[in-house]
């Protein structure tokens, strides 16, 4: 039996715009992607014999089968070198939320395919490896390359960018969730307001300017958003910015909300603020790209 250990670190969008619905029914997006510390745990054991791939988590609500991100990782990279799998067992340890646009199954499913390279084709290239990712999941390419990245089409045409600043991240998730597919549903493209400026965005990057990197953050999700939704992600926004967060926006398509500090005691004060409320409030760093 062969096994491997890895994070599957959670993302965060600095922005996200939609700029059109295609033929194919999925939509153009333009983004920037950001790798946080905050991570699951995946364990991957190969060889076990049983010819079968089974998914264990400790969530009960996870499924375990054809219906995880994580197995169709396995299946798809054993389909893709045109391996038979002798018996795959891949471990869980949920810690990134669900539902809550921070792309914790695509995250499982890119350690995943990480783990069976390192272990089956090392010479296999980044490229290939999210291609095959892509497959599996519109966020499984950047969750295979991680760091911080323009992501434009389904979110696989990816542009390496240079890393956000070194800051302390608050990041809360509400207690409902929202559905990806539904909020699409409700976005008129034609109709969305001011959008993110993702030349000013590449430039205050480029800059190493963290204050110029916040002022760029935005999501025209939350242009979506139901008078309740919006109430709830204002307060969250609020909180933070009142702590000293130098911007905060709502990541992917909701709910969870985040916030960029300068100064880690603001980001501990937000946190300490918003804990009494929050079950699932995370303090974490930016990760770069290895």
């Amino acid at each position: 039996m062969k096994s491997m250990t890895l994070p599957a670190y959670a993302k965060l969008n600095l922005t996200l715009d939609i700029l059109r619905k295609r033929p194919d029914g999925y939509h153009d997006l333009r983004m920037v992607m950001q790798s946080i510390a905050l991570h699951d745990t995946v364990t991957v054991h190969t060889e076990t014999g049983d010819g079968d791939i089974t998914v264990r988590t400790d969530r009960e609500d996870l499924p375990g089968g054809p219906g995880n991100i994580a197995w169709k990782a396995a299946r798809a990279f054993y389909d893709a070198v045109g391996m038979e799998n002798g018996g795959t067992e891949i471990l869980l340890e949920k810690r990134i939320p669900m539902q809550a646009g921070m792309a914790g199954g695509s995250a499982d499913g890119a350690a995943v395919l990480q783990a069976l390279r390192s272990l089956y084709a090392p010479e296999m290239s980044r490229q290939e490896l999210e291609r095959i990712g892509l497959q599996v999941g519109s966020d499984v390419p950047f969750c295979v390359r991680g760091g911080t990245a323009l992501a434009e089409g389904r979110g696989e045409v990816l542009t390496d960018l240079p890393p956000l600043p070194a800051c302390a991240i608050v990041v809360c998730k509400p207690e409902f969730g929202l559905s990806t597919p539904a909020l699409f549903g409700r976005v008129r493209v034609e109709k969305l307001g001011r959008r993110p400026d993702h030349d000013a965005m590449k430039q205050a990057l480029a800059a190493g300017n963290l204050g110029a990197v916040a002022r760029q953050m935005g999501n025209v999700f939350e242009e979506v958003l139901t008078a309740e939704e919006s109430r709830e992600i204002a307060y969250l926004k609020d909180v933070m910015l009142r702590c000293g967060a130098l911007n905060a926006v709502m990541t992917g398509s909701g709910p969870t909300v985040f916030g960029l500090f300068a100064q880690k005691e603001q980001a501990e004060r937000a946190a300490q603020t918003l804990r009494s409320r929050y079950a699932q409030l995370f303090l974490t760093t930016p990760v770069q790209r290895v």
